[in-house]
């Protein structure tokens, strides 16, 4: 089993930056089996957490992702009606005679989605709960009951047992509160922007190669970014696609021109990028003057 320290190298051999608190609790998840909820803002790097443990343990990834009236049906399965009636119809042209239940409602016309998909792999998955707070009250419960009990019920098909209990990560943008039944289910890890150290190592991590210079520059501004009152402050993602986008266009040194035609790649909203035009404009002038932009 691999130990927090493991998990930590692991990460950034695959371009992912874990603090020790971060890689603790992603330890714990393996060793206890228990599911691990990450809650922190938008474009922090929780998803891609268990993107990259997927990868580090070698297992599949399975992704839920939670959206407003999602409910435990599109959650687990469907049957395929579309080729239920295309059997009827073959049944009917070649005089097989009655169809029965059974025939219709068979393993051949089950489509499992992600949490039927969870519970009947071999080898444990990473199972990504994305967003849970983008869905209700009754498919919490759901959860609860599903976290609880690794099994479910098919009416037609009987009851599914996990056949191996998958490393569960849910994550949360805190866009409502979660229960405390759930919260009292799972490990908890706040995850919060990171520090200048961190995200400039996130930066050479992901972009191998790239000028040291640019490097400080974005992530320095991307700090002085999120300083302002913004609709949507730039994540991580975003700090990655601006320095791509100016390694690109092939800057070294981040300059007023180089803003002007990559602001899209870092912020995503016109009034944010209004409200951000004085502070881009001082940025501009201290790369110009020769020091780091936010420092």
């Amino acid at each position: 089993m691999p130990t927090p320290t493991d998990l930590q190298e692991a990460f950034l051999a695959r371009g992912y930056v874990a603090d020790d608190a971060l890689a603790t609790a992603l330890r714990l998840v393996v060793a206890l089996g228990k599911p691990l909820l990450l809650e922190g803002p938008a474009g922090v790097g929780k998803t891609e957490a268990a993107k990259t443990l997927a990868a580090t343990l070698g297992t599949r990834l399975i992704r839920l992702q939670c959206y407003e009236g999602l409910d435990a049906q599109s959650a687990l399965y469907e049957w395929n009606y579309a080729r239920q009636l295309l059997h009827l119809r073959a049944a009917e042209l070649g005089g097989l005679g009655g169809v029965t239940d059974e025939d219709l409602y068979s393993e051949r016309f089950l489509m499992a989605r992600p949490l039927l998909q969870a519970i009947r792999e071999e080898q444990a998955p990473v199972l990504l709960i994305d967003e849970v707070d983008r869905a209700d009250d009754a498919f919490e419960a759901f959860l609860l009951e599903l976290l609880a009990e690794w099994q479910i019920t098919v009416p037609e098909l009987g009851t599914i047992e996990a056949r191996t209990r998958p490393h569960v990560i849910l994550t949360s943008n805190r866009s409502r509160e979660l229960s405390d039944a759930l919260r009292r289910r799972c490990l908890y890890h706040w995850t919060e922007y990171p520090s200048r150290a961190q995200e400039l190592a996130i930066v050479h991590a992901r972009l191998p190669g790239v000028n040291e210079t640019l490097a400080q520059q974005v992530t320095n501004a991307v700090h002085a970014l999120r300083a302002l009152p913004l609709g949507k402050p730039p994540g991580v993602a975003e700090t990655l696609d601006w320095a791509a986008a100016l390694v690109s266009l092939h800057a070294d040194h981040l300059d007023a021109p180089g803003i002007r035609a990559t602001l899209g790649a870092v912020l995503k909203l016109r009034e944010d990028q209004l409200l951000a035009a004085p502070t881009l404009q001082g940025l501009a002038a201290q790369a110009a003057a020769g020091r780091p932009p936010g420092a």
